[in-house]
């Protein structure tokens, strides 16, 4: 600790992070990064809730992912329901084992709202060309920007992947909420990287 460095206790069942907020207000000059054979990125048109929020747990829970398994039907409907959300996951072998959720809702933006794949698919090259053909579908209609935050209770390389990709950090965030694990949204096991309190 340095001197003049002040220190907050987190009280239990709290969660604190630090989040970055990133964006790119044009489509870099991207490598060729196909998706390895038999994986596809596929849209899925309102897709069914449980096979959403299956999805969702599995990608999000080791990252303490909460927002989307805390909503009820009607609310997590009215997002990706949404003729300006598109829902796309990555296949493989017929399963879905990676989200990109891009939100079109503000005019002249993109958020990158969710993208990550399943511990099964870390390490296997794939991050790299669903990003690729993220950033492509996001750029499609040229918006103004395409923003994204990640937080300190992600995966440990997420900041430094999305700087690589292209997006330039703009602002960073406090935040201290619930810890899910706490409220049981998520089990007590998930994410044993971050300490449970």
């Amino acid at each position: 600790m340095s001197d003049g460095e002040e220190l907050t206790d987190v009280p239990a069942g709290k969660m604190a992070t630090v989040i970055t907020h990133l964006e790119m207000t044009a489509l870099p000059d991207l490598p060729d990064a196909p998706l390895p054979d038999g994986i596809t990125l596929q849209h899925f048109v309102k897709p069914d809730l449980t096979w959403y929020r299956d999805l969702q747990r599995r990608v999000g829970e080791p990252w303490l992912w909460y927002l989307r398994p805390a909503m009820d039907d009607a609310a997590l409907s009215a997002i990706i329901h949404d003729d300006r959300v598109e829902v796309h996951a990555l296949m493989a072998d017929g399963r879905a084992e990676g989200i990109v959720e891009l939100d079109k809702r503000v005019p002249g933006e993109v958020e990158l709202a969710y993208f990550g794949v399943t511990p099964a698919m870390i390490g296997r090259g794939t991050g790299r060309a669903m990003m690729t053909a993220t950033l492509r579908l996001a750029f499609a209609d040229d918006p103004k920007r395409v923003w994204v935050h990640t937080c300190t209770a992600d995966h440990p390389a997420a900041l430094g992947f999305y700087l690589r990709s292209g997006f330039r950090a703009t602002k960073r965030q406090f935040g201290l909420d619930d810890d899910p694990r706490a409220i049981g949204v998520l089990p007590v096991d998930a994410a044993p990287h971050i300490p449970f309190i």
